[in-house]
């Protein structure tokens, strides 16, 4: 291998045939639309870098996300399922939660500035609404007047003149609540059989035995048996609805 690879190499380099050259440079545009395209690619970088915190504040990710991590502490499975697994499966429950809102985007705002029917300030204004609707359907008054307090303006008489500096992190603390008592409730079931467990071995004198070997395959055979993943699941979607 490590010849050929030679072969391949030296050649190129004792030849005489020029090699690509990458340059960075500032010219003078020919025509005001080569500045707006080199700002729109800026632009497209800086929402990019900013696409996972827009993703994890403004969909229904957070929820999913805080919830099977509740569930896999609740089993008592450290690393199963593993992290990389949870989070793939939130991020494709997410698409589909949110498929709704991205379809109204991409019809209200997306094709028609692509289209060039409508001007970017105008696109990004369309495509905000679809969000914030979203995000006040799922968002408790209480928690929207505590920004609305904190940040100190006055009191809005539609939802529709709340500034996103409210709206996103209200709608935050309500998934994050949200997520913790779904969290709570899958915790009773399974800490019910880590109470037995503990009280049969404490009984039977078995007190070097960790009770949590003798519950781990009580609770995993109970979860499958009532097909948790499916009811998970289902409730999971169903509470965005």
């Amino acid at each position: 291998m490590l010849g050929l690879a030679g072969l391949l190499v030296f050649p190129v380099i004792g030849s005489t045939q020029p090699l690509p050259k990458i340059t960075l440079g500032v010219d003078r545009a020919s025509s005001p639309k080569d500045v707006a395209v080199t700002l729109e690619i800026l632009a497209l970088l800086t929402v990019l870098s900013v696409a996972p915190a827009i993703l994890l504040l403004m969909t229904s990710f957070t929820r999913m996300v805080v919830v099977f991590h509740f569930l896999r502490q609740a089993l008592g499975l450290q690393q199963m399922p593993p992290n990389q697994l949870i989070v793939g499966l939130s991020l494709f429950l997410t698409f589909f939660v949110m498929r709704p809102v991205l379809s109204e985007i991409n019809d209200k705002a997306l094709q028609p500035y692509l289209s060039e029917q409508i001007s970017q300030a105008e696109a990004l204004q369309r495509a905000q609404q679809p969000i914030r609707d979203f995000m006040l359907r799922q968002t408790r008054e209480k928690d929207l007047a505590l920004f609305v307090k904190m940040a100190r303006l006055e009191r809005p008489s539609s939802p529709d003149q709340l500034p996103l500096s409210v709206i996103v992190p209200a709608f935050v603390i309500n998934e994050l609540r949200i997520a913790f008592q779904i969290g709570f409730l899958l915790y009773i079931p399974f800490l019910m059989i880590d109470m037995i467990v503990a009280s049969v071995l404490m009984s039977m004198g078995m007190l070097m035995l960790p009770p949590v070997m003798i519950s781990l395959p009580f609770k995993v055979l109970l979860f499958v048996l009532v097909d948790g993943w499916y009811l998970i699941v289902t409730s999971l979607v169903s509470s965005f609805r």
